[in-house]
C-alpha cells in the first residue's frame, strides 16, 4: 500500500466535514437547506438524511483520488466512510465518558459544636464556659466551694 498515515487522516477528516455539512448543517447562506429541498424526498432526500449513507458516497471520490491501486482504493473507500462515521458517533450528542457520582444525603449531621456561650434561660449567666480540660472530652467545671464542706 502507498497510502500514508497523512493520506488515511486527511481522507477521513475530509469525508467526515463533507459529509456532516450535507446531512446535518445549513450551510452557507442557507445553501445546503436550499439543497435538501430541493432534492425532495426521494433516492437523494433520503440519503442526505442518513449519515452512514452518505458518508459512503463521499468516501468514494477521495479514495479514488489518493488511492494507487484498485485494491487500496476500495480499502480506503471503507475506512475514510468508517472512520468519519466513527468521528461523527463521537460527536456532541455522545458523551465521552459517563460519570455517576453517589448522591449525597443534605440532611446528615456531620458534626456538633459546642456553644461557647450558656443560654441565658438556663443558669441566669451568660459567661462563657470553661475550656476543655486536657483529654478530656467535657470543659472543664469552674471550682466552687462545697457548700457542705467544713472551712477549716
Amino acid at each position: 500500500m502507498t497510502a500514508s498515515l497523512y493520506g488515511l487522516v486527511l481522507g477521513v477528516l475530509a469525508t467526515w466535514r463533507v459529509t456532516h455539512l450535507l446531512q446535518a448543517e445549513d450551510g452557507p447562506a442557507d445553501l445546503v437547506v436550499r439543497l435538501r429541498r430541493a432534492v425532495g424526498e426521494g433516492f437523494l432526500g433520503s440519503l442526505l438524511d442518513c449519515f452512514y449513507c452518505l458518508s459512503l458516497w463521499i468516501a468514494a471520490p477521495f479514495a479514488l483520488f489518493l488511492g494507487a491501486t484498485w485494491p487500496e482504493r476500495a480499502m480506503l473507500w471503507l475506512a475514510f466512510s468508517g472512520g468519519a462515521s466513527l468521528l461523527e458517533r463521537r460527536g456532541p450528542g455522545i458523551p465521552a465518558a459517563i460519570h455517576f457520582e453517589d448522591k449525597e444525603e443534605t440532611d446528615v449531621l456531620l458534626r456538633q459544636q459546642a456553644s461557647a456561650v450558656v443560654p441565658s434561660g438556663e443558669s441566669g449567666s451568660t459567661a462563657p464556659t470553661a475550656p476543655a480540660a486536657p483529654g478530656s472530652a467535657r470543659p472543664a467545671e469552674p471550682s466552687e466551694p462545697d457548700p457542705g464542706a467544713d472551712d477549716p
